[in-house]
Parts: structure tokens; sequence; C-alpha cells
């Protein structure tokens, strides 16, 4: 019988390929049909906040995506908050599900395979609440780039290369204020480029994107995301590819940027000295799970889950000498059709007989700690102490 090689090394045959297409086939295509529904009774995506002072909930939101080779659970019941005014970080492991959660959020999953299958992400819109995850294309566009706005990774291939920066930053003012003119909208944008610390703005306004440096290119993304005074910004990796200096003006100004603007900021890096110096909250995911959260000082200083434990003992530290960083051993598992035990369990260092169980539940440290991990499972929450502390030597 003629057979087919899957991603993770074992063989299927090409009936059961067939099956895999036509299944995935029919349920994208009930996804989208649901997405681009016309003339939606608002009931179906407003909703109400669990807690008024935050300005997004995630509630066990689903994003997978159907392949020929199997359904890849990028995001697998996600569930936190981001509370008004603050900033929360979200660090994991290249493939963890960071980027897909935030593309989530703004309905950028690539699609027709990419699809939020189930979950919920609750905005705070002020007068009232929307589920994203249950909105219609058209209306999330008028939310889009205007009230929750995003930094993509790489501005070089975010900006287009064939339309000027000043072209580009008008757009944003002219779709979401139909009633701006032109002449309006470049002087926001100028504003908005004099804002993120560029020296020219007037000159840039003329600018190509490959007339700029990364820096500088990453400060008009930074722009184009402030330009309709968003209530959320999506950082996604905003110092990627920038050297150590740039990377602590993009710091600098994010900072004073939320405080400008009063609003909330979703921070997604691999960068634990970043996340330490801007986030309120830390959220670490895990091949599509949340396996801890809680405040920068409870992740930072009595971290729980080994693999935090693994994350912070794998940065470099100031002023101390060590022949070989630390490396997390073994590889993040194949995502398509994940058994239902813990994802670490095969890294960890610490994992006993009860890991080989249904995936953990979750433990409260506090009403901002929690983690899935068995080491915990039959302790009380008033008697989680710290066991583990890192600190810089």
């Amino acid at each position: 019988m003629a057979k087919a090689k899957k991603d993770n090394g074992h063989y299927i045959t090409r009936q059961e390929e067939r099956a895999i297409s036509k299944y995935n086939r029919k349920t994208t295509k009930e996804l989208e049909a649901k997405k681009h529904q016309k003339n939606v009774d608002e009931g179906m995506y407003v909703t109400s906040m669990k807690d008024t002072n935050n300005i997004i909930e995630f509630d066990d939101l689903h994003t997978y995506f159907f392949t020929d080779a199997g359904t890849v659970k990028a995001v697998d019941g996600v569930s936190f908050n981001i509370p008004k005014n603050s900033t929360v970080g979200v660090v994991g492991e290249s493939g963890c599900g960071k980027s897909v959660t935030s593309l989530s959020l703004m309905q950028l999953v690539q699609a027709p395979q990419g699809q939020i299958v189930s979950g919920s992400i609750r905005y705070n819109a002020g007068d009232k609440c929307y589920d994203i995850a249950k909105m219609p294309i058209d209306m999330m566009r008028q939310i889009r780039g205007k009230d929750i706005a995003m930094i993509f990774q790489e501005p070089m291939t975010s900006l287009n290369p064939v339309f000027t920066v000043g072209y580009q930053l008008d757009e944003v003012t002219l779709l979401h204020n139909p009633k701006a003119t032109k002449e309006e909208a470049k002087k926001k944008s100028i504003e908005m480029l004099t804002q993120v610390g560029i020296a020219r703005p007037e000159g840039v306004y003329n600018n190509y994107p490959h007339e700029l440096s990364g820096g500088m290119r990453q400060r008009v993304m930074i722009a184009m995301a402030l330009v309709c005074n968003p209530k959320l910004i999506i950082a996604d990796e905003p110092t990627t590819a920038l050297d150590v200096t740039i990377q602590a003006q993009i710091l600098d100004l994010l900072r004073s940027v939320r405080e400008e603007i009063n609003g909330s900021i979703m921070l997604i890096t691999h960068d634990l000295g970043v996340v330490a110096e801007m986030a309120d909250f830390v959220v670490v995911m895990y091949a599509g799970r949340i396996i801890e959260m809680g405040t920068a000082k409870e992740i930072f200083l009595t971290p729980k889950h080994p693999y935090t434990i693994g994350l912070m003992k794998s940065k470099p530290i100031v002023n101390k000498k060590v022949d070989r960083l630390y490396s997390i051993p073994g590889q993040v598992p194949n995502p398509i059709n994940m058994p239902q035990t813990c994802y670490f369990k095969d890294r960890c260092d610490r994992s006993h007989t009860a890991c080989e169980g249904p995936y953990p539940k979750v433990t409260k440290f506090s009403d901002t700690h929690l983690v899935s991990c068995y080491l915990y499972k039959d302790t009380p929450a008033q008697e989680n102490k710290s066991t583990e502390v890192v600190k810089d030597e």
C-alpha cells in the first residue's frame, strides 16, 4: 500500500491522508463562513467582562492549524488577562504559541489553514465588550489598528517597500477617520514620527523603508501603531535584530508611550532581561499552553515550574564567569496530535510517575501566581512557599 511520510517521522496511508484533507476542508470552510457573515446581529459577539479592570481577557482560547499531516494545536486552551494600564510579558521558546496568541487577538491568523476553533477573547471597549473570537471580519477591521495596534516582529517585511513611510502612516489615519483630510493625516503622521524620537520627521516622511536603518524602521512601526491612540499595543519581539543601544532606546520609547496613551502593552519576547525591565505580569508558554504566570516579581524571584526555572538558568548573568551557558535538554515536542500528558515531562529533570497522567491542573500560589505542574499537585495553596529562588550573583 502506498505510504506518505508524516512530519513526526511516522507513516500514514494515502487513504488516511485523503481523510485528513477532507476533514480539514470541511472544518475550515465552516469556520471561514462564520467569519465572513454579513449583517450579523450584534448580540452574537457582544458579551461582558469578568473584571472591568481588564482591557483583554483570553478565556480557554484554542487556535489550530489544519495541515495535511494533522492538526497543529498552536494555542491549546490559553487563559490570561491584560489589565488596564499595564504591561504583560509573554515568554517561551520559538513555536510555543506566543505570536499565534497575539495574531488570534488581531484576527490575523493565516487562513484558511489557521483558525480560532473555540474559546473567547473579550475586549473591553468601554461602553461595550466584544468577543473578538466571534466577531465578523468586517467589524474587526474597525477595531484593528485603531483600538488594538500591533508592532510586528520584523519591520522590513511589515512595511511595504514600494510606498513611502508617509503614505503608509497617512493610510492608517484615513482608514479609521474618514473625515480627516490628507493634510490632517500628514500632520498627524509627522507628529507621530516626532513623538517616537525621529530627528528629521519631514524627511523620513518622504523616505522609503529601505532608506532607513533597522532602528528607524522599528520607530516607524511604533509610530504607525500610535497614530490612532490605541488602548492596547501588541509588541511582537520589538527589539529583534537591533543592537543593544537601539534596544534600550526602543524599550524606553515603549515605556514612555504607554504612559502617554494611558494604555496597555502585550510584550512578546525571548529576552528575559526585557521582560524583567518592562513587564508587570509575566505569562510563560510552552507547546501552546500556559505553564506558569504571575507578577514579574513572582516569576523572577520564585519560579515554580521546572521549565521556568530552566529559562532563568539559561540567561547570562553579569559579573559571573561560566564556561558554558545552561540550556534545557531535549526539544519542543511535535505539535501534531500532542498526547494529553505534561508536554514538558520528557525534558524535565524532576519528572516522576504522576507526570504520565493527564495534563496537570492549575495550582495557585497566590491570586496572581499560578502553575501547571504535578510537583505541587497535593500541596495546599497556603503552603506553597518558594523552594527555588533564582538570583543574579
